[in-house]
């Protein structure tokens, strides 16, 4: 068969690959069938239950990707080689196969052991390449074609349903490989290729997590996303209102509806491009973790995921750096009788305790790779101090979180205690040898909350609000260097600061002084 795994460059555990080719049936209506497969590696073939390496992957729970390095779960020899579905070599996998029409309805599932020889190990961005490449038309091509039109069918259907797309910041950061230091930020990019993937990984999550329900309803191993508060999403609704847009939240359905709209009404007013991208990440924020459980220890009514709008889902697909899917992979095996079931995962009690230190574990992942992230980002700014455009994200009491779209990240803008000191014009006239005794008061800020917003004068600051910050890295104290935003414009006085812009042009034109000095000083040596 023409498998290929799609990933992100750089990657060695790959976990997934695709296949897709017609097949000699016909639908109802006579169109020819696809057989689409997704072949995950079988990590569960190399780590058997109770041995030394399954016990500490269950105590590691996930594998900790940081920015210049990865934490694995599993050994080195089983996550980049012998499980890895490396390219032109022979793989254990696990797959999930489809009979599926045209119009991408599954007409029949099964799941087997399988060896698979992937033909290449492509990059999202060479996938991309191949398929908008109309000269291309190999077979790999012509597959990867074909899963990106099912995927697109499927995407859709799935937000129908009321799926939510939402979003957070991401970046990606290119490092020194000889000093580790980062030399260049960038936004990771998104192609239709990322969304292919992820539209055939959600599908057999889903296509798996039905079928252990069906055969282990005590002890299945699986995922849930509870439906937040109403009042969760009370700072949403009120930025919303702001910019005369409605969220309705009352289902998700109803709310991915009106992401969308607000979306679109963004796109043709054109004053603020990332207004759809930020109700997004602020819908994000008002969510609930989503979270693993065992089938036996909650009702059916609580199994369902929200953001994802399906009563069943579990993760099947990414076994080489998540213990749950190694433990769903085992009892789907025993479901299949591929492999015989350990008496410990049909234990719903035990389970449960597995299920704690999984969800556990994965939430300190979470903290790890964001810490990794602010590391560098103070690494990148040690020597920098530069201006860049954001958006308010939030409004504090006493201060704004802001996002800054060039670089992906956030930094908090304080306007208390730190920055609102009274500035003692009487000492900096001294300074300057000029005559004062006025003492001019720093700016006040009035937080209304209300409608989550900060006033200072005639200047009022909301979320979504455009502005300009400076960036700058505080290394007073060398234990805790901070990223700090300075506000630029809009101009507060007793606030704001100038341009660093202006700074940089004040230092070109000393330094252009500094060279004319020293050729005058140079021509006056040369005559005497």
């Amino acid at each position: 068969m023409d498998i290929c795994s799609v990933d992100p460059p750089g990657c060695t555990d790959i976990d997934d690959a695709l296949h897709c080719r017609y097949i000699d049936k016909k639908d109802d209506q006579g169109g020819q069938l696809l057989e689409v497969g997704v072949h995950i590696a079988d990590v569960s073939h190399f780590v058997r239950p109770g041995s030394a390496i399954d016990r500490e992957a269950a105590l590691r729970a996930t594998t900790v990707y940081l920015v210049d390095q990865r934490i694995d779960m599993v050994p080195e020899l089983l996550s980049s080689n012998l499980c890895s579905l490396r390219g032109g070599e022979e793989r254990f996998a696990f797959s999930c196969i489809w009979e599926m029409t045209e119009d991408a309805k599954i007409v029949n599932t099964k799941f087997c052991k399988s060896i698979i020889r992937s033909r290449y190990a492509l990059t999202y961005e060479q996938a991309q390449l191949r398929i908008d490449d109309p000269t291309s038309n190999d077979s790999v091509t012509q597959s990867l074609r074909s899963l990106n039109k099912l995927a697109k069918i499927m995407k859709k259907r799935r937000i129908d349903n009321g799926a939510l797309v939402l979003a957070s910041p991401e970046v990606r950061f290119h490092v020194d490989s000889e000093t580790h230091d980062p030399i260049e930020v960038v936004v990771k990019a998104l192609r239709d290729t990322n969304s292919m993937v992820e539209e055939f990984m959600l599908l057999a999550n889903i296509s798996v997590a039905e079928h252990l329900f069906e055969n282990f309803p005590a002890c299945a191993l699986l995922r849930r996303h509870p439906q937040p508060p109403k009042d969760n999403f009370s700072p949403l609704i009120k930025a919303a209102q702001h910019r005369d847009l409605e969220i309705d939240t009352d289902t998700n359905k109803s709310l991915a509806i009106s992401l969308d709209e607000a979306a679109r009404k963004a796109r043709e007013e054109q004053n603020n491009p990332y207004l759809g991208t930020m109700m997004r990440i602020l819908a994000t924020r008002c969510m609930l973790q989503a979270v693993y459980f065992c089938s036996g220890m909650f009702q059916v009514e609580d199994f369902a995921h929200y953001g994802l709008a399906v009563p069943l889902y579990t993760h099947f697909t990414s076994p080489i750096r998540r213990y749950a899917d190694v433990i769903v992979h085992r009892l789907l095996a025993a479901s299949i009788a591929a492999d015989t079931a350990h008496p410990d995962i049909l234990d719903k009690r035990k389970s449960h305790n597995l299920c704690a230190n999984l969800n556990y574990r994965n939430r300190m992942a979470q903290y790890a790779g964001r810490a990794s992230v602010a590391l560098h980002t103070h690494l990148f700014f040690r020597e920098r101090v530069q201006d860049e455009d954001g958006y308010i994200l939030f409004v504090r009491r006493n201060a704004l979180q802001v996002l800054i779209p060039k670089y992906g990240l956030e930094g908090t803008l304080y306007l208390g205690n730190e920055n609102n000191k009274r500035v003692d014009a009487k000492k900096k006239a001294q300074q300057s040898k000029v005559d004062a005794s006025v003492t001019a008061p720093a700016p006040i800020f009035t937080y209304s909350e209300e409608d989550h917003s900060q006033r200072c004068g005639s200047i009022v600051f909301r979320v979504f609000d455009p502005l300009t910050v400076q960036l700058s890295l505080d290394r007073s104290n060398v234990q805790h260097e901070k990223l700090v935003l300075k506000l630029v414009h809009p101009v507060i006085p007793g606030f704001s600061v100038p341009s660093s812009h202006q700074g940089v042009k004040r230092k070109e034109e000393e330094l252009k002084d500094d060279s004319m000095e020293v050729e005058e000083s140079n021509k006056h040596c040369k005559k005497t």
